[in-house]
């Protein structure tokens, strides 16, 4: 039967609560695999999983308990491995890494944080800093409204300059933010945010972070930035002994 990987931690991390569950309909429960040093947290492996509301949060919870008594490598939801031999294999053979990866983790947190303009916000900034856009808008108001390709341009020379505007944000706001992290993880580009990173922040620090965040909110009143967190350090853990299943990949606690 397929293993059901939540997590990698060190062989001494105090056991688990008994009786504890994880996913899967009914859950499976949930069990240990040691190699070495190492230890996996696991369960089976449901032949049907989705990422599902119920099996996310089953995730989350395990890695929560197992989290709340000292560092675990958090594995992203619907990472399965072929059976427990597969997982210890792995422990073993990248045994070095994964113990740097807990010494290097603990007591660290993740917090993702998302950026996205305030649309007419952004748009009072564009004009008043760009002069040819502005005289394009001016002309094309007196004259009842411009030109069809008065128009187009006129479009095409705003878009260009909210894209600028994007660029110069986002690096703004992840250089205001990088120094109160311990490390950075950049995420995917997606449609809709001009701004996705992850920062590493150890867990007595987190208030000063979430500070620097409220600084830089005062600071761009244009800009909508999001914030989840604290979440285990998805962001900063490399493929573990599993393969992520199906389409559920990148759906960790608080899908990023």
């Amino acid at each position: 039967m397929s293993t059901y990987v939540y997590g990698i931690t060190d062989r001494s991390h105090p056991a688990l609560p008994e009786g504890m569950t994880g996913v899967g309909e009914p859950a499976r429960p949930v069990r240990l695999l040691t190699a070495g040093e190492l230890t996996a947290v696991v369960s089976d492996a449901p032949e049907d999983l989705r990422p599902k509301r119920r099996d996310l949060l089953a995730h989350q919870n395990v890695l929560a308990e197992a989290g709340a008594a000292g560092c675990v490598l958090p594995m992203r939801f619907g990472s399965v491995a072929p059976d427990d031999d597969a997982v210890t294999q792995v422990l073993t053979e990248r045994a070095g890494h994964y113990a740097e990866r807990l010494r290097e983790l603990d007591g660290k947190v993740e917090y993702n944080v998302k950026a996205t303009h305030v649309e007419e916000a952004v748009l009072h900034l564009v004009m008043a800093a760009n002069p040819d856009v502005r005289a394009l808008a001016e002309a094309n108001r007196r004259s009842g409204g411009g030109s069809y390709d008065d128009k187009i341009r006129l479009g095409e020379m705003v878009a260009a300059a909210v894209k600028a505007k994007e660029a110069e944000d986002a690096g703004e706001v992840e250089g205001l933010l990088t120094p109160a992290a311990a490390a950075v993880s950049v995420g995917p580009e997606s449609t809709g945010w001009l701004l996705n990173v992850s920062y590493l922040v150890p867990r007595d620090s987190a208030e000063q972070f979430l500070g620097t965040v409220e600084q830089v909110r005062k600071s761009h009143p244009h800009l909508d930035l999001r914030v989840n967190g604290p979440l285990p350090p998805y962001s900063f853990v490399e493929p573990g002994p599993a393969q992520t299943a199906g389409r559920a990949e990148g759906a960790g606690a608080g899908a990023q």
